[in-house]
């Protein structure tokens, strides 16, 4: 029998005009709890990947010419995925674009199989753009989960699917056709407008060193700004195990 995905609050439970409840997970998975030391397991991954990610902005202007198979390494936004994509042969381009876009997602699918609604709200209170329209996703995922795990695989998608209950096998099929099709789409994208793609490659050659030290230090401005307001996404993994209180346990 297919399973209702939908849900709707309940008329009977109290509430404060705004609804702050998420959708009840898919098969309601057994929580558990990893204790400190192992929650560092995989918080320090987590963390690894902002660095990486951080350190692909900063030299992104410099890589895309010169070694733009790195870049995708360090962070493979869709800008940077179609101003190399050109650069790279097919081979070089799918597995490791397709290894670095899938390479978070099991982190925070796991997180939110084993925290839940504690994960949820976690990921609410540190992620600024998607905080306020988080509730409303959450009643889209609960009738359309693998759709949307096809579409945008995000951190924020792959927590709520983990959140939900959602298969292992099925998150990991919709997440990996998705980020396939996703790449297709950009390499196609990169062939139809490789001339413009080129120009721009060609400006970022000829003026590499300015705009290198005004990428590293927009790079700098912005994550000092996010420390300053408590926003930025190190921060943010780095007291995770604090955030999740008294979720966490002491580890034994």
């Amino acid at each position: 029998m297919a399973q209702d995905l939908s849900w709707s609050p309940d008329p009977d439970e109290p509430g404060d005009g705004t609804d702050h409840r998420h959708p009840p997970p898919l098969d309601a998975p057994p929580r558990r709890r990893l204790g400190r030391r192992r929650l560092a397991l995989l918080i320090a991954p987590i963390v690894a990947l902002v660095i990486a990610s951080n350190i692909g902005d900063a030299l992104a202007t410099t890589l895309a010419t010169t070694h733009p198979l790195t870049l995708v390494a360090l962070n493979a936004r869709n800008r940077n995925l179609v101003l190399v994509t050109n650069e790279l042969d097919a081979v070089s381009f799918y597995v490791v674009a397709t290894i670095r876009l899938l390479i978070s997602d099991p982190l925070f699918f796991l997180l939110g199989y084993w925290y839940g609604d504690a994960a949820v709200t976690w990921m609410e209170r540190r992620t600024r753009t998607w905080g306020s329209t988080m509730r409303q996703v959450e009643r889209w995922f609960g009738k359309a989960a693998y759709p949307l795990v096809f579409v945008a695989p995000n951190n924020v998608i792959c927590l709520m699917a983990g959140a939900a209950g959602m298969s292992v096998l099925g998150f990991f099929l919709a997440n990996l056709a998705g980020t396939v099709v996703r790449l297709y789409l950009i390499r196609r994208l990169g062939e139809a407008f490789e001339a413009p793609i080129d120009d721009v490659l060609g400006f970022l050659a000829e003026y590499r060193v300015p705009l290198l030290i005004l990428s590293v230090a927009l790079v700098a401005l912005t994550s000092l700004l996010e420390m300053r307001r408590g926003g930025s996404e190190i921060e943010a993994a780095l007291h995770l195990d604090d955030d999740l209180e008294p979720d966490v346990d002491d580890a034994r």
